[in-house]
């Protein structure tokens, strides 16, 4: 039990400090990479496998009890976070090996690329409200490095733009936790839940609830702290920003989903009635700036945002159907997100740009990459039967349900002003001629000329398939999605699995 816990954090922690102590072979940071990655991966189908069959794994540090240990905790959610942050680090590791400039190689970006997966593991196995922050800013630092390696001038401007947002959620953080400790006098997250109804203060726990969620909502780029996102994420190498698209904000969602379903459920009239009009206000503003953008990874950037209130929107209805919605989406836009940027890359390096204007005739010379493209372009619009249709459906039968009809009517034009840009992309991107003046008009009919050039197309394929597999044989993710909503909406089980079963609800 300890070691299926703590593995998904120790090995990336291991391969960073291995690929520092190895700094001057870039070739064994390559093969670390992807080997380190694919135990990740390992360990966390290991540790999925595990919580299936107990339904919570506790780690407790010291040999002390909780509350007073620090725990790791992993229950259906986590575990199945823990392994889509297996499934894209591997990714992204392969595709590294293709994408990354080897000046970028010299100066630690294999060991960052570790450090920010430990950090997005260690965020969803924590137990304790305050090593939670304590993850997100190894997150924070790992990707500040990650967003700057290069020093170009956007890159420097997208970085300002990222950290000041992100240390202004930080500050809030901390100092909600502070709070909450002073309100109730433990860290454990099963401790305060089992605390925090009992307390004499409901009203200071609403303000302290207001303050995560302000908090989480910015790393997740929620309405209206989201444009931090589509001013950053287009500036690094494709690689890294497939990296932030697929896993950072996720870890804002997944933070929102943990704290509001285990710990503030007190006053949900009031604290999903604002969730439920910010995942609304998310949807909108995000596909409104997407349809007004022609830039291909800023198009990508801004349906994070949009897509993001999905997610949010499961969490904020708050019924059975509703959060097996939420998690079912989360799950197939980690993997079409990621690869709707590998995709934008793999153009890149074809024509040498990614304004719209300048591309075309990608259809003609590669039929092959156009239809890797259609596959997450039209997953993410909702297109059956991929697995966004099926992530956009039973959210928006939740909606339905529950009589949300305004908020109902909003996710499905969001789904047609989706559609549109998809459209768009595949347009001028794939359909259009090549124009006259392109850079290089010869490379479109040649072939990728790095030396690892099949490393562009493996994690494409396989993410892919995955997309296509989700959609066709949906049951079994549906599953794992409903196991995950049950715990969630039933916290008395996470918190007799870390306290015991005489805890008090």
């Amino acid at each position: 039990m300890i070691l299926e816990l703590a593995l998904p954090i120790l090995i990336p922690l291991f391969a960073g400090a291995l690929s520092l102590a190895l700094w001057r072979s870039v070739r064994f940071q390559r093969i670390l990479a992807v080997a380190a990655t694919l135990a990740m991966l390992i360990s966390g189908v290991w540790l999925l496998r595990s919580t299936m069959d107990q339904g919570f794994l506790v780690m407790e540090m010291g040999s002390w009890p909780a509350p007073f240990s620090i725990v790791l905790v992993s229950d259906m959610l986590s575990a199945i976070m823990v392994v889509l942050n297996g499934i894209i680090g591997l990714a992204i590791a392969i595709y590294s090996l293709a994408s990354t400039p080897r000046g970028h190689e010299k100066f630690g970006y294999y060991p960052l690329m570790h450090l920010l997966l430990a950090g997005v593991g260690g965020s969803f196995l924590t137990g304790d409200i305050f090593n939670l922050f304590v993850w997100f800013e190894v997150m924070l630092l790992a990707s500040f490095a990650l967003l700057t390696l290069g020093g170009e001038k956007a890159q420097m401007e997208g970085a300002i733009k990222y950290v000041t947002l992100n240390l202004f959620s930080s500050a809030i953080f901390l100092s909600a936790v502070g709070l909450l400790y002073g309100t109730i006098g433990t860290l454990n997250m099963a401790d305060i839940a089992q605390k925090v109804a009992a307390t004499e203060d409901p009203g200071m726990i609403t303000v302290i609830a207001m303050m995560f969620m302000v908090s989480f909502g910015i790393k997740a780029a929620a309405f209206p702290l989201f444009f931090w996102l589509p001013a950053s994420y287009h500036t690094p190498q494709v690689a890294v920003s497939a990296l932030f698209a697929g896993l950072l904000t996720k870890v804002g969602v997944y933070a929102l989903f943990r704290v509001f379903t285990l710990i503030f459920t007190q006053d949900t009239d009031y604290t999903h009635t604002i969730l439920l009009w910010a995942a609304t206000l998310t949807m909108l503003t995000g596909v409104l700036g997407a349809a007004a953008q022609f830039e291909f990874r800023r198009i990508l950037s801004f349906h994070i945002v949009s897509q993001i209130g999905y997610m949010l929107l499961g969490l904020a209805l708050y019924t059975p159907l509703a959060l097996i919605g939420g998690v079912f989406y989360i799950m197939h836009h980690i993997i079409v997100k990621t690869n709707l940027f590998l995709v934008s890359g793999i153009v890149y390096r074809l024509l040498g740009s990614y304004e719209l204007k300048k591309l075309g005739g990608v259809y003609k010379a590669k039929p092959v990459l156009a239809i890797l493209f259609l596959i997450p372009a039209l997953s993410l619009a909702g297109i059956p039967p991929l697995s966004g249709f099926f992530a956009k459906f039973i959210v928006i039968r939740a909606g339905i349900e529950a009589g949300e009809w305004v908020v109902t009517g909003i996710a499905l034009l969001v789904g047609l002003l989706t559609l549109y840009s998809m459209i768009k992309i595949w347009a001028e991107v794939f359909w259009k001629k090549l124009p006259e003046d392109a850079a290089d008009p010869s490379r479109l009919e040649g072939k990728l000329h790095e030396k690892h050039s099949w490393a562009y197309y493996v994690p494409v394929v396989g993410l892919g398939t995955c997309t296509v597999l989700i959609g066709l044989w949906g049951q079994p993710i549906y599953d794992l999605a409903e196991m995950a909503a049950t715990q969630l909406l039933n916290p008395q089980l996470y918190i007799e699995a870390v306290l015991g079963e005489g805890a008090q609800p």
